[in-house]
């Protein structure tokens, strides 16, 4: 399993722990990922993605799931997640 954030992209970064005596050894920061399932207004379902604590904030300050997809690159989006925007398209196609 990738510990990257399926919405923004985010993955793990590198950088050295540092000790009292400033000896440096290498260390892994990885991003706050948590399971959620987002909710559709335009497909009237929940979308199950593994999205950091950061995402879901942006999420919820765009105003939910489809403002969000429709202001998101599709290269930061995963496979899963580019799905599920093309069906938010197609369906607020659809509406109007």
């Amino acid at each position: 399993m990738s510990r990257v954030c399926e919405l923004t992209g985010k993955g793990p970064m590198t950088g050295n722990n540092v000790s009292h005596a400033k000896n440096r050894t290498r260390r892994r920061f990885l991003p706050n990922l948590n399971d959620v399932t987002l909710q559709s207004e335009v497909l009237g379902r929940g979308v199950k993605l593994r999205i950091s604590a950061a995402a879901l904030r942006t999420v919820d300050h765009r105003g939910g799931l489809d403002a969000f997809m429709a202001k998101a690159k599709d290269t930061e989006l995963s496979d899963n997640a580019l799905k599920v925007k093309k069906e938010i398209a197609k369906a607020q196609a659809a509406a109007a």
